[in-house]
């Protein structure tokens, strides 16, 4: 089953490329040209990542989007998409997982959505099971 991503970009060129690329690796892309489209089909779906640009109709347009998808239950994966890093961590006290520079190689971006996404699983299976993972860790320290 494809891993499903909602792409968030105000920028049609950009939008369309990502999606191509992604949708060439095995990725299912749904795409929202503004803050708003995108929360209403945060809404009506269910996603396992949402990469959105910052800057769209507003400069923090990026940041409405990974809080409307913080408070979905199925919990997806965020990283924000930007030109203009911020020089501070302030991005990360927003919610967002992961911050995605432009412009970045193919390769550098799905090591990053990959990262990611194993992440968003293993914080996911703690969230289902915390004892299970408590056994996994001393499980990893016996081994040592």
């Amino acid at each position: 089953m494809k891993r499903r991503i909602l792409l968030v970009d105000d920028d049609t060129a950009v939008l369309l490329t990502l999606k191509a690329v992604l949708e060439f690796n095995e990725f299912e892309v749904q795409t929202a040209n503004s803050a708003a489209e995108a929360v209403r089909k945060l809404e009506s779906g269910v996603y396992e990542m949402v990469i959105t640009d910052s800057r769209m109709e507003t400069d923090d347009a990026g940041f409405h989007v990974v809080r409307a998808a913080q408070q979905q239950s199925y919990r997806p994966a965020t990283a924000l998409l930007t030109a203009y890093p911020p020089r501070n961590l302030d991005w990360e006290n927003h919610g967002v997982q992961s911050l995605l520079v432009k412009p970045m190689g193919t390769n550098e971006l799905l090591r990053q959505i990959e990262a990611l996404l194993v992440r968003r699983q293993d914080e996911k299976q703690v969230r289902e099971d915390p004892h299970r993972a408590f056994e996994g860790d001393l499980h990893k320290q016996k081994a040592s």
